[in-house]
């Protein structure tokens, strides 16, 4: 396979934050070092703490767990966990992405606790206006976090999310989307962290799923007519290949401009590499995860235009999370992809990658000073690489993830074979990247050592 780039041109893209996450580990007295070290730019926060939200987190029946209590009363609310949470999360380096809702009941058919409809929807929007006021404006002892995403509930679409009907659903979205706007006319209010779209890939789906294109379609028309505040419009999917993403982020953007909303954004806010396997959740945590996260990801940034992204889950005691070994709450292989994306989303310019054969995905990126190529291997084979770049300064510092290496340094060839299921981040750091020559005379790298 041959690899051409010429890192001093550029495509006119930004590299997107996409290396974002659903939760982490809780930690309540000292900062999470690996998100800083990630650069994690959002952690959702939605299903946080375990079931009912840990009973203490994030939820608004957590939070404010009296409904019939006085809404602006301040001693009606309950803040210490989240806060202490908050606190060492935000010192992390990521912003909050607020999921303004409940903890998925997967035990619903037992017994209903949260996820039938709010008694009062006007007074639930005027609970979750105190919960911006305390992170965002101080109030009750609160903070100054300046949170920009406010995401209404969480798949309405969903059973275990939510009892009501899909127009109670709406009515909700239009209570609290309009009490917010008027509020803080500077947060960005959207919904509604819809199943997904199955539909588009899987024509013969389950008839449940086929509910969810219809729910999506209702909405917008619902949101166009009574005109509400709609800033980004958040969607879920569990893949097994990134063919699957590129129709389906297709589709949404499609469908949200074609509705007349080319200005919201399309968050992807929920989504994991699940390949079927029985050992799928041993998967997750390994070079075969971390290499398929890795071309996904670069599929995101390069095929479709979502502007957001956030992994689902990075708690570890979750069977969905992909970021950390449990009990001993170590980092895994498919950690460092997320690390390894980071270092080209710093370097925030998209480089042109010209590609002759197949297998490999790979994405590279420069500013004026730096530049890097992350190549992902998510096949079950070698593939041999021949690299022809130009424009690089400096001597670069290699990394690989594979079966017997967790992002551990190489030396790199010109010519060289990416093992199965791997990942290879490659950076140089050295002089003017706009005026930078060949650093290897002929357009190829140079052998180190």
């Amino acid at each position: 396979m041959k690899i051409s780039i010429d890192f001093r041109k550029r495509t006119g893209k930004e590299i997107r934050p996409l290396h974002g996450l659903n939760n982490s580990r809780i930690s309540l007295y000292k900062p999470m070092p690996e998100l800083e070290e990630a650069g994690i730019p959002f952690v959702r926060l939605h299903d946080f703490g375990g079931a009912f939200g840990g009973h203490v987190y994030v939820d608004i029946p957590n939070l404010f767990p009296d409904f019939n209590a006085d809404e602006n009363d301040p001693e009606s609310y309950r803040f210490e966990f989240t806060d202490a949470y908050f606190k060492q999360l935000t010192a992390s380096g990521p912003q909050i992405f607020f999921r303004l809702g409940i903890t998925i009941e997967n035990n619903w058919r037992l017994h209903i606790y949260r996820n039938a409809p709010p008694a009062d929807f006007g007074k639930w929007a005027r609970i979750c206006e105190h919960v911006v006021r305390h992170y965002n404006e101080g109030w009750n002892n609160g903070f100054h976090y300046n949170i920009t995403y406010w995401e209404i509930w969480n798949e309405p679409e969903n059973p275990p999310m939510w009892q009501g009907t899909r127009e109670q659903f709406f009515e909700l979205y239009k209570a609290a989307s309009l009490h917010l706007r008027k509020c803080f006319p500077d947060i960005k209010i959207g919904g509604y962290a819809s199943c997904g779209f199955y539909e588009v890939t899987i024509p013969d789906c389950s008839p449940f799923f086929k509910t969810f294109i219809p729910w999506f379609l209702e909405f917008m028309k619902f949101v166009r007519k009574e005109n509400l505040p709609f800033d980004f419009f958040s969607w879920h999917r569990y893949l097994k290949n990134s063919r699957i993403l590129v129709a389906e982020a297709k589709y949404v953007r499609e469908q949200l401009d074609l509705n007349g909303f080319e200005k919201v954004e399309s968050i992807f806010d929920e989504w994991n590499y699940c390949d079927g396997s029985a050992d799928q959740w041993d998967h997750m945590k390994s070079n075969i995860g971390a290499s398929a996260i890795a071309e996904i990801m670069i599929t995101m940034q390069t095929k479709t235009t979502i502007d957001k992204a956030m992994y689902y889950d990075a708690m570890p005691t979750r069977d969905y999370c992909g970021l950390y070994y449990f009990p001993s709450q170590r980092v895994t292989p498919t950690y460092y992809t997320f690390k390894a994306f980071n270092v080209l989303y710093r370097k925030k310019h998209q480089v042109p990658v010209k590609l002759t054969g197949t297998g490999a995905a790979v994405l590279a990126a420069a500013d004026n000073e730096s530049c890097a190529m992350l190549i992902a291997n998510p096949g079950k084979r070698n593939i041999t690489l021949d690299l022809e770049l130009s424009g690089t300064s400096g001597k670069p510092k290699v990394w690989i993830t594979d079966g017997k290496r967790t992002f551990e340094p190489i030396r790199f060839l010109k010519s060289m074979t990416l093992p199965p299921q791997s990942v290879l981040l490659t950076e140089w750091n050295g002089g003017n990247m706009e005026k930078a020559s060949s650093a290897a005379g002929n357009g190829k790298f140079a052998g180190l050592g």
